[in-house]
């Protein structure tokens, strides 16, 4: 090991980019090339001039750091700069962004800064190439993952799910308030909705969910622990990147439900169910067909297809790093 890869964040909220940059620091595999270093940054402001070979942004792009971004790209004019988009998608677009003109004007204008960006889905890949956002050869795809041998490790559910669960970020992101309104219409007592996470949207979710016995609010839980308290995972999101919980109730043989958007569509492809509808009717209906149905038989191999899923993530980081380095050592 011969090279440093700092790795910038701006948020160390818990959630999947903070875990995602977590396994990428403890792989074994990726320790043997190059050692990753996680640096927090400020949202605004000069940063220091980092002495590595190869400086990879999770950042979340904006005008407001696009002058520190080209800061950056001159102090370091011999290192490799990839930036991971973890944040925008198609879907997010439509339903967040009203100048979409402008928009795609900062998206173009910040990757151009970078030698090469990585999407994190096939359906961002997708996306980005469309809407001419990357110059083809500097757009790269590496499916988000994480260590999945606890999660595959654990006795899968038998029989009908009645554990419904939700985890994640309480945010309107994530649509838990579609998914409660859905399971409120769902008469069996027997059922119950764990919902695991925290976030702005706490009060008003609770508020919903009014005095309804079958609907609990666990707080923040490590994934494997709550994993292991549901049968099926429902994921309603509105925008969704990858949506790395998703693989990882697939891993652990739960039932999975979600929404067909962005990243989500990759999870579909993998085994998750897809809603059939929009509103709240149509997944109260899918949640319904969810829970008359037996947890589909887990498949024997899930260790092996876990460990899988982590060396295509490995190999894909190690593909890039060593493709980044042999570009700049010639260019110097």
């Amino acid at each position: 090991m011969n090279m440093t890869v700092t790795h910038l964040l701006d948020d160390a909220t818990p959630g999947g980019v903070t875990r995602v940059i977590e396994g990428l620091q403890s792989s074994e595999t990726l320790g043997k090339q190059a050692k990753h270093e996680l640096q927090m940054v400020a949202n605004r402001g000069r940063w220091p001039v980092f002495h590595s070979e190869v400086i990879v942004s999770h950042l979340a792009l904006n005008w407001r750091n696009l002058p520190t971004l080209m800061t950056l790209r001159a102090q370091h004019p011999h290192a490799a700069l990839i930036h991971v988009e973890h944040s925008y998608t198609q879907r997010f677009t439509a339903l967040n962004v009203s100048n979409r003109d402008r928009f795609y004007t900062l998206l173009r204008t910040a990757y151009a800064l970078f030698d090469q960006v990585v999407c994190v889905s096939r359906a961002q890949g997708s996306w980005m190439a469309t809407r001419a956002l990357v110059d083809a050869p500097k757009l790269r795809i590496i499916r988000s993952s994480v260590a999945l041998d606890e999660l595959a490790n654990l006795p899968a559910p038998k029989g009908n799910p009645h554990v419904l669960g939700l985890i994640g970020r309480l945010h309107v992101q994530k649509g838990f308030d579609q998914a409660i309104a859905a399971f409120q219409k769902l008469e069996d007592p027997d059922l119950r909705l764990k919902i695991f996470g925290t976030g702005n949207e706490q009060k008003a979710l609770v508020a919903q969910a009014g005095s309804d016995p079958r609907i609990t609010f666990e707080g923040f839980c490590e994934t494997a622990k709550a994993m292991a308290q549901i049968d099926a995972l429902v994921v309603p999101s509105r925008w969704e990147a990858f949506g790395l919980v998703a693989q990882e109730a697939l891993a652990a043989g739960r039932a999975v439900l979600v929404a067909p958007v962005d990243g989500l569509l990759d999870q579909i492809q993998d085994g998750a169910q897809s809603l059939t509808g929009v509103g709240i009717a149509s997944l109260s209906t899918d949640m319904k067909r969810l829970v008359e149905c037996p947890v589909p038989n887990a498949t024997q191999n899930r260790p092996k297809l876990a460990r899988l899923n982590q060396q295509r993530f490995e190999n894909g980081w190690l593909q890039l790093i060593e493709d980044m380095t042999v570009k700049h050592m010639a260019a110097a």
